[in-house]
Parts: C-alpha cells; structure tokens; sequence
C-alpha cells in the first residue's frame, strides 16, 4: 500500500512538470555588454538543482573526509573496549572455572589494556571500576593459589582504587572479600575487623551477617554468634531445620562457657523461651549446673518445660531426649539430699498413670518412690518396666535399685542376684 502511494505521488509530480515545463515559454535574458544571452527558464531550473544537487554532495564528501580522523579514534576507542570485555569475561569465567592461574593472567591483561588506553590520552568512562574489579578477580586467584604477596598487592590496588568517587559502591564487597580471606586464614579477629569496619546497612546483609557468624564461632565467642545467628533466622537466612539445629548448638556452647552456678544463671537468662525449651540445652544446663553444686529446685524447673513436652504429646521427643531426661530428674532428686517434692511426685504419678505400659515413665514412678521410702510400691513398678528397657544404664540403674530394696529387707540371696545383673547390663 505504502509502495503503490508513493507510485502515484511519483506520477503525480512527473505530471505537475510534464505540464509546467511543456507550456512554459518563460525566458531569463542575462547582459553582459556587449553580449546578451538568452536562456529558457526550464533548463535555468534544470541547472540551478544540479548545481544544488553537486554542491550538497560535495559538502557531504567533505564532511565524511573531515570524520575520518574521529571515526578512526572511535574504532580504535571501541576494539580496545571489546578486547578489555573479552578478557574481563575470560578472567571471571576461568575463575568459575576454578583455573586460577589463567584467571589472573586475564585480569593482569584488562590491567595491561586499561594502562594502555590511559596512557594515550583515552581513557575509559568506568575505569576506576574496571580496575577495582580486575584487582580483586586477581587477588581472588592469588588467594586460592595461596599466594599472599600477589593477593595483598593486587587487594591493596583494588582497595585505593575503590576509594574514588565512581567505584565507592564497590568497597563493601572489597572489605566482604577480605574478611573470607581472613576467615580462610583463620584469622577471626581480622574478619571481625573487616565486617566491623563496613558501613551500617552493608553490615546487616545477609552475607555479611553470615561472614560474622563464622568469624565469632572462630574467635570463641558463642554469646555474639548466638545473637547473629538469631538475627538470620529471623531474616530466613537458613531452613527452619538448619536454623534450629544452629541454635541449639550455639546455646550448648554458650551453656559450656559457664564455670560456676553464678555464670550458668547468667547464660540462661541470655537465652530466649525457644532456647530454654529445647532438650538437650535444658538436659545440658540442668546436668552442668547439679554438677556444680547448684540449687536443685533451679536446675529441675529448667526441665518442666522439656517434661511438659513428653507428657503433653505437643511435641515428640527422641527414646534419648526422654532418657536424657528420666536421668537428669534421677540426678536431681539424688542431689536434693531427700525426698522428692510433692508436685513433681504428683507429675510422676498421672503421667505413669495416663501411659501405664511406658517402661521409662514406670522406672521414673519407681526411682521416685524409692526416694520417697515406698519399697514396694517403687519394686513392683521397677520390676515391671525391666524387661522393656532398653536401654543398659538405666537397666543397670533399675537392678541396682531392686539390689538395694532387698539389702533393706535383709534379702542377702535377691541382693546378690541383682548386683550381678546389674553388672551384667553394663557389660557390652
């Protein structure tokens, strides 16, 4: 449709001059004494846009002429930029790939290019950036060749050239960089430093925030990992899975920095309700701290919340979790030097009751009925849960217990039979 337009316009205008010139008898006389000269107006026309014609051709000839000059420099400007991409994309793809050495040859090459272009006159637009990114791209590749001379002069480079103004939003990945040198060094308080010295909003990246973690679990200090660790969890830095297992380790380090029944308390209460609820802090605490010599009634409502657990059925605890912690109630009611409180009595009994066939639960009832003197009552719920244990310290536990029970009733015969089964459980 397009083309069959113009075709008319074409015609069109062919008209128009078919019809101007074919009727035209204008003439245009020039004088110039003593001659006179006349000319038709159409061939007037006709040279004038020649002429017009000629003369915009040769200002456009010598235009390009007078370009060439600049095109030239373009060209070169624009093969120098291809050639320092290429290199740039070989040094990060040959460090992907993990060929070190290539990786820092290609990045001394972009170097090399970008001197080149600065020392005659041209350089580039971003070279400040292309410089601080070739630097560190090196320093990486010295870094996992172990070559620390050419890392730190290559990281040293990259660090001055980070400092003007065009490359300033890459100094925290150079200072990132440097602390996962210093943590590969195993150098944590040079990590620490690095990640101390970034700007506020860098330092609470995710990145940053695991580099962190790392350098304060290397440095021994499970109070500030256990609070950065909390600070990824809440931004989903890891899977809940991850998370938990995280912070359970943290709080079982925290928990072994303790030395006295004074610093245990105080790492506690450092620790929030997820962290106290957690068994094996609860069973470690509860351990460490009757250990020490510590109050008893602190260290056994420390377990309530782990015991609550088992009970309530709201969450499910591992056969060692509730052994675990059937042990570290045993161990408190020994350590209290007398009878067990009423209310944990009272536990004891309905959950025994509401589980009767729970063999765990009826050795606890029984344990605890021997501390309250009930010889019989605590022999029959001990003799009930031996043959479904399974587990050789608290069958072991349970036959010492029948041993003393018969030592008090003077039942020489039955004590012996129970000391030697006790032994035999420990046996392998």
């Amino acid at each position: 449709m397009r083309s069959a337009l113009w075709f008319l316009g074409l015609f069109g205008v062919a008209v128009a001059a078919a019809l101007f010139a074919g009727n035209n008898q204008g003439t245009i006389t020039l004088f110039w004494p003593p001659y006179r000269v006349d000319l038709s107006l159409n061939l007037v026309l006709l040279v004038t846009a020649l002429l017009f014609i000629a003369v915009h051709l040769a200002l456009r000839a010598l235009a390009a002429l007078f370009a060439m000059p600049g095109l030239a420099r373009r060209w070169r400007i624009q093969h120098q930029e291809r050639m320092i991409a290429q290199a740039l994309l070989d040094a990060i793809s040959q460090l992907i790939a993990g060929r070190f050495v290539r990786a820092r040859k290609a990045a001394e090459i972009v170097l090399a290019r970008d001197r080149a272009m600065t020392a005659s006159g041209e350089p580039l637009a971003y070279s400040a950036r292309l410089r601080t990114l070739s630097h560190l791209l090196a320093a990486e590749s010295a870094q996992v060749l172990q070559d620390k001379t050419a890392r730190e002069e290559h990281f040293r480079s990259a660090l001055e050239q980070s400092s003007s103004r065009e490359a300033q939003e890459m100094r925290d990945g150079i200072q990132l960089r440097a602390a996962r040198w210093a943590l590969e060094d195993r150098d944590a308080p040079g990590a620490l430093a690095w990640i101390d010295d970034l700007s506020q909003g860098a330092s609470r990246r995710t990145i940053a925030l695991r580099l962190r973690l790392k350098a304060e679990r290397l440095a021994r200090q499970p109070k500030l990992a256990l609070e950065t660790a909390r600070l990824l969890a809440k931004h989903r830095a890891f899977s809940e899975a991850a998370a938990l297992g995280l912070l359970r380790a943290l709080a079982l380090e925290l928990v072994a920095t303790a030395h006295d029944p004074e610093q245990l308390l105080a790492v506690w209460q450092q620790l929030d309700n997820a962290e106290r609820a957690t068994p094996e802090v609860a069973l470690e605490a509860c351990r460490r701290l009757l250990q020490m010599g510590g109050d008893v009634d602190t260290a056994l409502a420390w377990l309530l919340p782990v015991w609550e657990r088992m009970v309530d059925g709201l969450g499910t605890l591992t056969e060692v979790q509730r052994i675990g912690l059937v042990l570290g109630m045993e161990n408190g009611f020994a350590a209290a030097s007398g009878t067990p409180q009423a209310l944990w009595l009272s536990r004891i009994e309905q959950a025994q009751m509401a589980n009767p066939g729970d063999p765990i639960l009826q050795y606890l009832a029984g344990v605890t009925c021997l501390r309250l003197q009930l010889w019989g009552k605590a022999q029959q719920l001990l003799k009930q849960s031996l043959p479904r244990l399974h587990n050789p310290g608290l069958e072991r536990s349970a036959w010492a217990a029948l041993a003393e029970l018969a030592e008090q009733r003077s039942d020489t015969a039955e004590a012996a039979q129970a000391w030697k089964m006790a032994a035999k459980s420990g046996m392998p």
